[in-house]
């Protein structure tokens, strides 16, 4: 038996399918994966992710500490409310993992992947030296998902009017406190839409409100093909302690400047680069039937190979897609073995769908 949700007791009763996820016994889906899919790209959905990790930091030099933990620079969090995505490197300039970091009125609040959960802890804990700073992870608190077109109006009609007019306010990449909620507009699916973190307790009644208003309940599944969809990295697969933001299309969340600024893994990035970064994290587009995977070979003429690093049928495009780490001189057609055959794929950006539209 693995670790479970508040929400565990309602999965089963709405019908999932469970399946291990990091340790956490957690919904794959609910019936059809697609129609989950289709159902937040078109209107709405909502997800179990309350197994993610939160931890509130503190302290006269949190903000110091965290420019000096993380990839991107906090002081891009002007004011209390802002959000930022962020890698926490090794020394080497390798991802130990990546997060979102929210400014607090009173500190930050990181949200940090399931199954890293015990490595992020011990990181933080080893990495914090002199600094003045305390971590206060909240296992108390659960986290909603709603996402698609239709998911802000559709929640603000359920809450008080107090979180509907911070609903309606948010703007992209915010998140604010109303009450013993935590209400950002964040999300992993390529839609707007919301992350509610919330007390444990009131999680599944709210879940039960959100699904009764007609809020599809989404798996793990839909999730997975929304945000490769997406473009957006997966930790342990896309992203993981080999690789660096620079060969995993995220460079941009890399702050260089201020030049002063001494984060954990900026020497590891620099000598990279003055060696020369030799790969990067690219979209590949099947345009023949089949199935691209994770592992799969990628093989570019006269240049090398690469891999599969996530791979699926995408039901918006009907068809396969997938991102691939491949040698940084590939251009814009490569090779995939499946099953013992070569079948040529596009190389595009590794963007395909974004609010609803297709990019590719």
């Amino acid at each position: 038996m693995g670790l479970r949700t508040p929400l565990y007791d309602l999965h089963l009763a709405l019908g999932a399918k469970m399946v291990d996820f990091g340790g956490w016994d957690m919904p794959l889906h609910y019936g059809s994966q697609v129609e989950e899919h289709h159902q937040v790209r078109s209107d709405c959905g909502v997800f179990d992710v309350s197994h993610m990790t939160v931890i509130d930091v503190h302290g006269g030099q949190a903000r110091a500490w965290l420019q000096y933990l993380l990839a991107n620079d906090v002081d891009r969090l002007t004011e209390p409310g802002k959000a930022l995505y962020s890698t926490m490197l090794n020394e080497q300039g390798n991802v130990i993992d990546d997060m979102i970091v929210y400014r607090c009125e009173d500190g930050y609040r990181l949200v940090v992947n399931a199954a890293t959960r015990d490595k992020d802890w011990k990181w933080l804990n080893d990495h914090k030296g002199t600094f003045l700073v305390e971590l206060i992870e909240r296992p108390e608190l659960a986290i909603l998902a709603i996402q698609g077109p239709g998911a802000r109006a559709k929640v603000a009609e359920l809450v008080s009017a107090p979180r509907a007019a911070l609903i309606r306010e948010l703007k992209p990449f915010e998140g604010r406190t109303e009450g013993d909620w935590f209400v950002a507009r964040t999300g992993y699916t390529g839609e707007d839409g919301l992350e509610i973190i919330l007390p444990a307790l009131q999680a599944p009644a709210f879940f039960n409100d959100l699904v009764g208003a007609g809020i599809a309940p989404s798996g793990l599944g839909a999730r997975d093909t929304l945000r490769l969809e997406a473009g957006m990295n997966l930790y342990g697969q896309d992203i993981d302690e080999a690789h660096t933001p620079l060969t995993s299309n995220l460079g941009w969340s890399v702050a260089w400047e201020p030049a002063e600024r001494d984060f954990i893994g900026r020497s590891g990035l620099l000598a990279e680069i003055e060696h020369g970064v030799d790969q990067k994290l690219v979209g590949l587009v099947l345009e023949e039937r089949g199935v691209l995977r994770a592992h799969q070979v990628v093989r570019v003429a006269n240049i090398g190979e690469g891999e599969i690093t996530s791979g699926s049928f995408s039901p918006t495009l009907s068809k396969s897609i997938a991102l691939a780490r491949v040698p940084m001189a590939t251009a814009d057609r490569a090779e995939v073995e499946i099953r013992g055959k070569w079948y040529p794929v596009r190389v595009v950006k590794p963007t395909f769908v974004r609010h609803g539209k297709t990019l590719i």
